[in-house]
């Protein structure tokens, strides 16, 4: 997949796929040093196994230097086709578009096959939350006690309709 680039404010961001070793341990560190990961129990061990979990699409954003400054793992098979698992942004460029981008491109990327975009957010993140709705994304369901004891997941849907009909631009 060629690089891809989204813009917002002004600023270019650089989207390609995951590119190596380094990369992964980039998305991992920001994954363990920040929520909802660190309430979920998500060290760094844990947080890399997530992000070179397979099979998944793994995109990381990149700054001016060419370094991670974000990333978003996506999940292409299973009953929730087009589901966003992981979305993470570097703590010294958050609230500058990189999430916004980043989710922009994942729905593009989503809506090329399937045309729903699923995620889940944790019931304490209620900026996320927040963002996700401002984005146009509805909760269709809660998942008690899902990923932590006392904790709810929040599924969440955009959708451009039902799977009955729908075509691929991708042709599967």
């Amino acid at each position: 997949m060629p690089n891809q680039s989204a813009q917002r404010a002004g600023q270019e961001w650089t989207i390609v796929p995951l590119r190596d070793a380094e990369d992964e341990e980039s998305c991992a560190r920001i994954m363990a040093s920040s929520e909802p990961w660190i309430t979920l129990g998500r060290d760094h061990a844990k947080s890399l196994a997530i992000v070179r979990a397979t099979p998944q699409d793994a995109f990381v954003v990149l700054d001016d230097a060419g370094a991670v400054a974000g990333f978003v793992l996506i999940l292409m098979n299973g009953a929730f086709t087009g589901y966003i698992r992981s979305i993470g942004v570097r703590a010294d460029l958050r609230s500058r578009g990189v999430g916004e981008a980043l989710m922009t491109f994942a729905e593009s990327h989503i809506f090329r096959r399937s045309p729903n975009v699923f995620l889940c957010v944790s019931d304490f993140n209620a900026r996320a939350r927040a963002f996700y709705e401002r984005l146009g994304y509805i909760v269709v369901g809660e998942l008690p006690d899902y990923v932590a004891a006392g904790h709810s997941e929040w599924i969440m849907r955009k959708s451009r309709g039902p799977l009955d009909g729908y075509v691929s631009i991708e042709g599967r």
